[in-house]
Parts: structure tokens; sequence; C-alpha cells
């Protein structure tokens, strides 16, 4: 089993950030809930085959074997369980190593691979091989992200939909994704 996060991991990252740490705790819930990591020790992903198509050109997405992991539009159609998102994952790579990796979320908090360098990362391939050692790592990339995208504020006022339009970004409502978190919050605050 990969290392997994302790209560001082949780505390360093609410002083990192300057928030509650009932709130680093919530993201953490609401992206991953127990782990982030699979039973077999692979970093928890959700491959996004419109992320995959626009990064390729959509040269993929016009041939019918693709279909599942290169598409002009966002579904979630063809999201599976973790180990099939491996499989789309595996086959994505094995076209385009680097754009698999940009089109994929990583770990326990969820972050996009082609965040990688907002994540503090020179290169997706760190960032991959990051996201696969510890859920300290994962902690880490998000500290680094909300600090590079001026998201500590929202986090800090407990602003659930300004954090959700920038974490997730415009779709954040449709999947109610800050009264998740809003709800999250009130579990680890008490």
């Amino acid at each position: 089993m990969k290392p997994t996060l302790t209560e001082n991991d949780f505390i360093w990252a609410a002083d990192k950030l300057g928030c509650e740490l009932a709130v680093i705790k919530a993201v953490a819930h609401v992206e991953s809930r127990k782990t982030g990591f699979l039973s077999d020790g692979s970093p928890k992903i959700l491959f996004e085959g419109h992320i995959f198509h626009r990064l390729t050109d959509g040269k993929y997405s016009k041939r019918e074997i693709y279909k599942d992991i290169s598409y002009p539009y966002w579904t979630r159609k063809y999201y599976g369980d973790g180990f099939d998102e491996y499989k789309r994952f595996k086959r994505a790579f094995e076209l385009d190593p680097v754009a698999a990796i940009k089109s994929a979320s990583w770990g326990k908090f969820q972050i996009m691979g082609f965040n990688y360098n907002r994540a503090g990362f020179s290169t997706p391939e760190y960032f991959m091989y990051a996201m696969d050692t510890s859920e300290r790592k994962h902690l880490e990339a998000f500290v680094d992200f909300i600090k590079s995208t001026g998201l500590s504020d929202e986090l800090q006022r407990k602003d659930w939909q300004g954090f959700a339009r920038g974490y997730n970004g415009p779709g954040y409502a449709k999947n109610r994704y800050d009264e998740k978190l809003k709800k999250a919050y009130k579990i680890y605050s008490q």
C-alpha cells in the first residue's frame, strides 16, 4: 500500500494555504473519497477524452476504434471504474504519451495532467511519476496548484462557488461541486 495522508499532512497544507483544516479535508473527500490510489497501488485517474482530442488535434477522433478515448466534447459516457480508466489511459498513452498524461486527472486531488507545471513539476512525466509515489505528493501538488492559480483566498473564505469554478471549470454547477464541498466541510468542521 502506498503512503497515505496523515493528520499532520493535512495540518501542513492548511497552514501553507492559510485556511481551515476542514477545508482541505473537504476537498480531499469530494475529489477522491477515501484514498488517492486503487487497490493495486495505481493512483486514481479519470481520463478525459475531450482533452485528448484537443491535445492531439482530433486526429484519433475520426476512427471508430478510438471513440472512447478521443471525442470533441465533454461527456461522462465513457467513464468507468478506476481500472477501466487505466485501460483507456493506456490505449491513449500508446498513441501519444504526453497528451495521455495531460488528459487525465490524477491522485487524491484529481489534478489534471495539463496542470503539471502549476502543480510544481517541470514535465508531465515527472508529475505522473510523483502521483505514483504517495498521497503526500498528491497533497504537495495540490498546494502548489492552489497557490499558482490564486485559489487560496477562495479556500480561506470558504467561497465554494468561486473555488469550484476555478478548480473544476464552468461545469461545476451542473455537477453540484460547490454543494458537495459545502456538505463535506460541515462534516469535517464539527
